[in-house]
């Protein structure tokens, strides 16, 4: 496997690997910083969208993967998300992809959000999954944490095999296959 570089993150989405797609780095919208997003060296810096699920006990659930109870989440529409502290959200990236069958990609946090105790969390995305990316910010400081929409929010690195996978994500029927928005877990 090899790690590729923005050339080649280009050229894929050229061809409908990343949708919508920034061939640069944004670091900047109407005259005001930004946390950046777009290709970079050898990845490329997704955005999260305006829609949050926010997690919170008001319910006193028990977080079960296998039977999730959605009333856990406060939904928010927003164009920031103030992450109670110790506690965690969900948001999808405003971009789709779909994975050629012979690439892994595995998603790290960008170092701006890291830098003040906000952890990513992503499964990584497999051989020919297509979807919006489900992401999970944990804020693991005892303060609220700010996450804002529409910049830059995790990095995603692309890996290329020399040989298919004998089972893609879209061979096994995988559950996530197509997902759109935030989703939660499903059996």
């Amino acid at each position: 496997m090899t790690i590729k570089s923005d050339r080649w993150i280009r050229e894929k989405a050229a061809q409908g690997m990343i949708s919508p797609y920034e061939p640069g780095q944004v670091r900047e919208r109407g005259g005001e910083k930004i946390i950046s997003f777009g290709t970079s060296s050898y990845g490329y810096d997704v955005r999260c969208a305006p829609h949050f699920k926010i997690f919170t006990n008001v319910y006193s659930a028990t977080v079960d993967p296998k039977l999730f109870d959605a009333r856990s989440f406060v939904d928010v529409h927003d164009e920031c998300c103030i992450i109670p502290p110790n506690s965690f959200a969900l948001a999808s990236t405003v971009e789709y992809f779909r994975i050629p069958e012979d690439v892994l990609v595995i998603c790290v946090g960008k170092s701006t959000y890291a830098r003040c105790g906000i952890i990513v969390n992503v499964t990584p995305l497999e051989p020919e999954w297509e979807g919006h990316v489900t992401l999970e910010f944990s804020n693991t400081t005892n303060l609220p944490a700010k996450i804002y929409a529409n910049e830059g929010v995790a990095q995603m690195l692309f890996f290329q095999s020399d040989e298919r996978c004998e089972t893609t994500y879209r061979d096994r029927g995988g559950k996530y296959q197509g997902q759109t928005g935030v989703t939660l877990p499903r059996r």
